[in-house]
C-alpha cells in the first residue's frame, strides 16, 4: 500500500479562494480521478477552454495543491502533465472558522454536496451497465451515541481505514477500478425520550449508495 499522505490544514483565504474557485475546484478534482493529465487532456475532459484551464492548472500549482509530472515521467516532448500532491487535506473545524473564512468553506461544500448527488444518481442509473461492479453502490444508515471526542476519534480511524487502501496505479491489482468513497456525520436533533425517539437505530446495509479521494474534515477535495 502506498505511504499515508502528510496531513495539511487549509486555513488561509487567500489557498482557500485558490481551490473554491468553481473550475479550479473541478480541475482538482478531475485530476485526482484521472492521476495526471495535460491541460488539453482536462479541457476536453470538462468542456474547457484550454488557455483558461491552463491558467488555472498553475494557479493550483501556486498553492501546492499540484505539481507538474517530472520529465523522466509521463511527460512527453513539450506536454506539461500534471498531477494532485498526496494530502490529507483539511479544513478548520468550524467553532475555529474565522468570519471570513466560514462562508467561503460553506459554500465550497455546499456545491461539493450537490454534485456528489448528482453523479451517485447519474452512475446509480447507469449501473445496470456495469456487470458485476453494479454490486458496488454500497449505502449505509445508523446512529450511535458518542461524545464529541469519540466522534473524532471515528473519524480518525475511518481516514486511516481509506488511506490503507490506497495504493498508486502500478500497485493495484487485476480487476480494479477507482471506487468513490463519501463520508458525513451529524448530531441528530434534541428529542423528548418519552415520544421514544431510538437514538441507537441498528445499522442498515443494503446495495445502494456510492463508494472518493482525499480525506477532509468538512470533507472537501
Amino acid at each position: 500500500m502506498s505511504e499515508e499522505p502528510g496531513l495539511r490544514e487549509i486555513a488561509d483565504l487567500a489557498t482557500l479562494k485558490a481551490l473554491s474557485h468553481p473550475r479550479r475546484y473541478q480541475i482538482f478534482q478531475q485530476l485526482s480521478l484521472l492521476g495526471s493529465a495535460t491541460s488539453a487532456t482536462l479541457a476536453r475532459e470538462l468542456g474547457l477552454n484550454t488557455g483558461a484551464t491552463s491558467y488555472h492548472l498553475r494557479e493550483l500549482a501556486r498553492h501546492g495543491f499540484i505539481e507538474e509530472v517530472p520529465k523522466d515521467g509521463q511527460a512527453h516532448g513539450r506536454e506539461r502533465w500534471w498531477r494532485v500532491v498526496p494530502a490529507d487535506l483539511r479544513f478548520p473545524e468550524r467553532s475555529r472558522q474565522s468570519a471570513e473564512i466560514r462562508p467561503v468553506i460553506d459554500e465550497m461544500n455546499r456545491r461539493a454536496y450537490a454534485a456528489d448527488v448528482e453523479l451517485f444518481e447519474q452512475l446509480r442509473q447507469q449501473s445496470d451497465d456495469l456487470a458485476e461492479w453494479a454490486d458496488a453502490f454500497l449505502y449505509s444508515r445508523g446512529s450511535m451515541r458518542l461524545t464529541l471526542d469519540e466522534l473524532r476519534s471515528f473519524f480518525e480511524e475511518y481516514i486511516a481505514l481509506i488511506n490503507r487502501y490506497k495504493r498508486a496505479d502500478d500497485e493495484a491489482p487485476d480487476g480494479a477500478r477507482t471506487v468513490l468513497t463519501r463520508f458525513f456525520a451529524f448530531p441528530a436533533p434534541d428529542s423528548d425520550p418519552e415520544q421514544g425517539v431510538a437514538e441507537n437505530a441498528e445499522s442498515v446495509d443494503r446495495p445502494g449508495a456510492a463508494c472518493e479521494p482525499a480525506s477532509e474534515r468538512n470533507e472537501s477535495p
